[in-house]
């Protein structure tokens, strides 16, 4: 009797051990370290709701959602300050499993962040929507218009904007991601004379690359402190699997001894020899990414 009693039990410790492991596994697959994203707009899905079937479709986690064009506009020509339109996009991130990894203002790739007068409206239409879609980090370009290496001029009033800027999205815990064509040193003396925990750096690959400079050895310099998110793809040439000028292994074990995590975000890296297809382009490089970093 003792003898079926004992067997019994190492049966029910087998089980629930078993099942421990299963719950912890599926656990760990829902808290990935590192989260892979692709651009909206990239993808020819900009505030679609096709982006988020199309990005379950090529397995990425995330979308970088854009706020929409800016042109001459006073703000983002968006649809996700009405409600019921916005119900539609958070309805489907919910049904397909993929998330929003950022929202994005792509406008100011083009417009001027320094120059533009309506500013203030453009950051808090983005700030109220990161609020109602209950996503942490914006993402803005300090594009071709406030590029401050080849207009240092602009320093001090883009300095002053994203003080302000700070202060909008800090009150609801949030940050806004800058990129600027900076090295790692400059950008991180920027952010620095910005003074505010919630401006930090959306690192893109692409521009280190651009300007011969080491991917990993920038990481290193820019700190796990200043480092929101990472568009982690060059500009279009080749898959970044094939591509000679990112080490993705040595980029993985730079982020893992800065003990960082976040979204990877694929912006391009497209092979020239196909360019306009989505599926092969994006696919590849959130395979690969994933490969490496979520292995």
């Amino acid at each position: 009797m003792k003898s079926k009693r004992n067997l019994l039990i190492a049966i029910l410790v087998v089980i629930s051990t078993t099942f421990n492991s299963c719950v912890t596994a599926q656990s760990s697959n829902k808290k990935q370290k590192y989260k892979v994203a692709v651009c909206d707009w990239m993808i020819l899905k900009r505030q679609k709701l096709g982006a988020f079937g199309l990005a379950a479709e090529i397995k990425a986690d995330g979308i970088e959602l854009d706020m929409g064009g800016l042109g001459k506009r006073p703000t983002f020509d968006s649809k996700l300050g009405d409600p019921a339109e916005r119900q539609k996009f958070l309805g489907k991130s919910k049904e397909t499993g993929v998330g929003i990894s950022s929202i994005a203002m792509s406008g100011f790739y083009a417009q001027s962040f320094a120059k533009r007068e309506s500013i203030e409206q453009m950051v808090n239409d983005c700030v109220l929507t990161m609020k109602n879609m209950k996503v942490k980090v914006a993402y803005l370009p300090l594009g071709t218009e406030s590029d401050l290496t080849k207009n240092p001029e602009l320093r001090p009033i883009v300095i002053e904007r994203l003080k302000w800027a700070g202060k909008q999205v800090g009150k609801i815990g949030g940050v806004i991601a800058i990129e600027t064509s900076l090295n790692a040193t400059d950008e991180k003396k920027l952010l620095e004379e910005v003074g505010s925990k919630y401006i930090k750096s959306s690192f893109n690959f692409a521009n280190a690359v651009d300007n011969g400079r080491d991917i990993s050895a920038e990481l290193k310099i820019l700190g796990k402190k200043y480092l929101a998110q990472i568009h982690a793809s060059n500009t279009d040439k080749f898959w970044l699997e094939n591509d000679p000028a990112i080490d993705m292994p040595k980029i993985k074990q730079t982020l893992e001894e800065m003990k960082w995590s976040g979204w990877l975000i694929v912006e391009r890296s497209r092979d020239v020899t196909q360019v306009h297809n989505v599926k092969a382009n994006y696919g590849a490089n959130v395979a690969y990414l994933k490969r490496i970093f979520q292995n």
